[in-house]
This record gives C-alpha cells, sequence and structure tokens, in this order.
C-alpha cells in the first residue's frame, strides 16, 4: 500500500503541470458543504432558501449564455442578503464575462470582506480576483492571492502558483521527460 507521500511523488511525475503534493482522488474540499452551512449560520433559514435558489437560476442563466438574467438573479440574491459573501462572487464572475473588471473587482472585494478571508467564499474570491489579476498582467498580485486561496484549500489556485513559477514548471518538465525516457529505455 502507497503511503500518501509515495502517491505525491507519483503525482509529481505522472502530472508535472500540479503542484508537488497534490494527489489524485484526495479532495481538500470534501468538507466543503460543512464549511458552506458554518459560512450561511446566522441567516433567517427562509431567506436563505431563496437567497441560494435566485444564486441558482443566476449560475443556470450565465451557463445558458443570458448575462443579463443572470445579473438580475445575483441583484436580487443580494438584495434579499446583502452580508452574505456568495451572491458578490457569482455576480463578480457574470460581471466579468460581460467585460465589466472593475464591476467584477469591486464585487470581489465585498465578497472577501464579508468573508473575513475565511472559508469557501474567500477561496473563490481570492481565486478569481487572481485571474483578473494575472489577466492582467499583475503576476505579483496574482501570486498573492493564489496562496491566499491555496491556504484555504484551492488546488486550482495551487497549480496557478506552480504555473506562475517557472522555475517550478521547468524541474517538473524535466522529471517527466527523465521518466518518459527511462519507460522507454530497453530491458537490459
Amino acid at each position: 500500500m502507497a503511503t500518501p507521500n509515495d502517491r505525491a511523488v507519483l503525482q509529481a511525475i505522472f502530472n508535472p503541470n500540479t503542484p508537488f503534493g497534490d494527489v489524485v482522488g484526495l479532495d481538500p474540499e470534501e468538507d466543503a458543504e460543512e464549511e458552506e452551512a458554518d459560512e450561511d449560520r446566522g441567516f433567517p433559514q427562509a431567506q436563505l432558501e431563496q437567497s441560494k435558489a435566485l444564486e441558482l437560476q443566476g449560475v443556470m442563466a450565465a451557463e445558458a449564455g443570458d448575462l443579463g438574467t443572470a445579473l438580475e438573479r445575483f441583484d436580487q440574491a443580494i438584495h434579499l442578503l446583502p452580508e452574505r459573501a456568495s451572491a458578490y462572487n457569482n455576480r463578480a464572475q457574470a460581471r466579468r464575462l460581460q467585460g465589466d473588471v472593475a464591476g467584477a473587482l469591486d464585487d470581489l472585494e465585498r465578497a472577501l470582506a464579508l468573508s473575513g478571508g475565511r472559508g469557501r467564499a474567500a477561496r473563490q474570491g481570492f481565486v478569481q480576483r487572481g485571474l483578473l489579476a494575472r489577466l492582467q498582467g499583475r503576476d505579483d498580485d496574482a501570486r498573492g492571492d493564489f496562496e491566499r486561496a491555496a491556504r484555504l484549500g484551492s488546488p486550482f489556485a495551487r497549480r496557478q502558483l506552480v504555473l506562475l513559477n517557472p522555475y517550478a514548471a521547468l524541474c517538473n518538465r524535466m522529471l517527466a521527460d527523465m521518466m518518459g525516457q527511462l519507460r522507454g529505455a530497453p530491458n537490459q
């Protein structure tokens, strides 16, 4: 039976673009439902359910390409529970898709402030803000946000950190090439 360290080494060899230590099959977000329940504690249940339903409608509209309806639903969810971070994260994504980067950043700042930099909402906010910074060529800002999201358990953020580190990516690529050559070498 392989130890977690053995699996991490194999993961680094066979998937060189993932950070060392990320092991396929181990889900760092397996407690996401419990974490979300903690974040939503304190909100009136009826309003919370209505807000979540509006967010779900907004997400479905965005996925269908109807960003106008998506923004309306996220606005309604925010109006219903203005102190809940999740709808701000979702609206930020829709705003970004519309090309409203400034509006998206405003929503992300609000989501991060409401979350106190903790939990699922903060993790999503840091990832989104990091992606926007990266698209704008502000790699140092992106790195900082991805580091925060990685500390909160985001495997995506850890992968982004590797991509921002050319030395780590080069070492992982060299290791993968070497392993490929060893696999292709004839037995003696």
